[in-house]
């Protein structure tokens, strides 16, 4: 111990009862002003103020992240070896969160009792820090979970709210978003010939960045819904606007499947582009179908083109688009699967389903409870969306009339 620290030492240790008390009150009062506020800037602040005063120094300052709280000029204390004596606040891991830098009268040492009032100021100043820091970070979660809040509802606003009554067919959508929303996409237009349009729709990834792409998919494919075109000339049109937007639009290309029904001819018209193949389920020779891809996901590649498959629907036949979140569900490290779905929807019992109003809702219904029954509740891996069709028997149509 130096000459001047073992002086300290005698003057602390020889000071009046009655002063120890004052000092001890000092540091107590300042540790209540310091947990006062949970603002970060106020506590820097507050905490400097209070060494100046009761220790009368000529200035303190903290710095955070290269910004300066106090009313210490930055030059005095700009280099570590410009003599002003430091300390550190440290988190409760022992990382550094800010310095305190104090300016003595004169460059004159700190006292043993300076010493020990900086020490004990910069720990509850550290505390306090940290409750500050923890405090906004509360704030933008909170403000993040309600911006979130606001986008799930209305990403939900922009699905269908109602599907159109399509004589001699059931139609239903439903879509579950993994987290609060997601890169799905599904639709159901009604065409000026009386024809309907339906979509499923996946954009590559998950989150917030896919639902902002699929929110742009959604009002290029609702603008050119109405247009009369071929469902050749719609992907191709929405894959080729899709590219022209750029590098990180083409990283979040979109899978999707393209449906044109003309209930009249009891026909439906189908584009595939590199989305997962549709399942139609009929009574005929081949009892299940698959609709496999004509073409590259939309944006993928330029100038990309698709074929159309003309397919005729049979009474009591059934069709589901479907996204991979369907088949991408676990039970453990098992993967539910597309021959698992398919053998899920065939194996439904289109008589049972065919006794209710609503034919499709149940069939989605029944998929649903198979996949959370499969999973035994587990967190979705992916956003799951699908749309069910299906053309109703004489029979049925009776007891939908009903």
């Amino acid at each position: 111990m130096s000459p001047t620290q073992q002086s300290d030492a005698l003057d602390q240790s020889s000071l009046p009862l009655a002063e120890q008390v004052v000092r001890l009150q000092a540091l107590l009062e300042a540790s209540r002003s310091v947990h006062s506020t949970i603002e970060l800037t106020d506590v820097l602040q507050q905490s400097a103020r209070i060494a100046v005063r009761e220790l009368e120094l000529d200035g303190a300052l903290f710095t955070l992240q290269n910004v300066v709280y106090g009313n210490v000029p930055t030059e005095a204390v700009a280099e570590p070896s410009d003599g002003c004596p430091r300390f550190e606040l440290l988190s409760r891991d022992g990382k550094v969160l800010s310095e305190l830098v104090v300016a003595t009268p004169g460059g004159r040492q700190l006292s043993l009792y300076e010493r020990d009032f900086l020490e004990g100021l910069v720990l509850q100043t550290a505390v306090a820090v940290e409750n500050a820091i923890n405090h906004e970070r509360h704030l933008n979660y909170a403000r993040l979970a309600q911006d979130l809040d606001a986008a799930r509802a209305i990403q939900q606003s922009l699905l269908p709210q109602t599907m159109p009554s399509i004589p001699g067919y059931s139609v239903a959508a439903r879509s579950r978003a993994c987290y609060s929303v997601g890169g799905d996409y599904l639709d159901v237009v009604t065409e000026p010939d009386g024809s309907h349009l339906m979509v499923v729709a996946d954009v590559a990834g998950k989150g917030l960045a896919s639902a902002l792409v699929c929110t742009a998919f959604r009002s290029a494919f609702r603008a050119l819904a109405h247009q009369s075109l071929t469902l050749r000339e719609l992907a191709g049109r929405l894959s080729q606007q899709h590219w022209e937007e750029g590098a990180e639009a083409r990283r979040r290309y979109v899978t999707a499947i393209f449906l044109r029904l003309d209930s009249a001819s009891s026909e439906m018209e189908l584009v595939n582009a590199g989305h997962n193949p549709a399942f139609l389920v009929s009574s005929g020779e081949n009892p299940v179908r698959l609709i496999e891809a004509s073409g590259t996901p939309l944006g993928m590649l330029p100038g990309s083109r698709y074929a159309i498959e003309r397919v005729p629907i049979e009474p009591g036949a059934r069709i589901l688009l479907y996204t991979d979140g369907l088949t991408e569900v676990f039970q453990g490290e098992e993967e539910f699967g597309q021959e698992r779905l398919m053998e899920a929807f065939r194996a439904i019992d289109a008589f049972k389903v065919s006794q209710t109003a609503n034919h499709a809702e149940d069939t989605l219904t029944s998929l649903w409870t198979t996949l959370d029954t499969f999973t035994g509740g587990a967190p979705q891996q992916d956003d799951m969306s699908a749309i069910a069709l299906c053309r109703l028997t004489s029979k049925s149509k009776e007891k939908a009339s009903l």
